[in-house]
């Protein structure tokens, strides 16, 4: 388990055991988390653009949009923001499934698996904050393709930075200790 992802449960574990302590829900609304996945994902992103061989993209893949009209993102409800953002995560997971089948080279690999530990632990802190689990439609709409590996973790990079940074900030668990 990574350093994150450690913290994560250790701080989840300390809130169920000590509920009456005053916390302001740790990982959950701590952007640090999200920084730290950020930053591995600029990681791979780095990797990928220097690799030489072995590290192309079998197969265009589609990813999610992120490009963020903010007059339009404001005018959501919290659903529809949590929706298009487990949309968008669930394209990345199934888009760096193929890019780890695809990738022959060994020193990617531990990049691509991170990425994909990230998304899912991402998709752990939206399930705390009382998201319902993710069901893809059986068409999507509003999505991008990728056909080059750099591009696929180019978009990673964008959405984490972009729309699960927004919806994160603007969760209202996470409002709770603002005033």
């Amino acid at each position: 388990m990574d350093f994150a992802g450690l913290l994560a449960l250790l701080l989840m574990v300390l809130e169920w055991t000590c509920p009456s302590l005053p916390s302001p829900l740790g990982p959950i609304c701590d952007l640090r988390v999200l920084n730290h996945f950020i930053k591995e994902a600029q990681d791979a992103e780095v990797a990928m653009k220097s690799c030489r061989n072995g590290c192309s993209l079998s197969q265009s893949v589609s990813i999610p949009q992120t490009r963020v009209d903010f007059n339009v993102w404001e005018r959501k409800n919290a659903m529809e923001k949590a929706q298009e953002v487990q949309c968008g995560l669930w394209l990345l997971h199934q888009a760096l499934g193929v890019l780890r089948s695809s990738v022959t080279n060994a020193a990617l690999h531990g990049h691509i698996d991170n990425s994909v530990k990230n998304v899912r632990n991402i998709n752990g802190v939206l399930r705390s904050l009382n998201i319902p689990e993710y069901t893809p439609p059986a068409s999507l709409e509003s999505t991008w393709r990728a056909s080059t590996a750099a591009d696929l973790l180019q978009v990673h990079v964008n959405f984490l930075r972009g729309k699960v940074r927004l919806l994160l900030t603007d969760a209202q668990v996470c409002q709770q200790d603002i005033s």
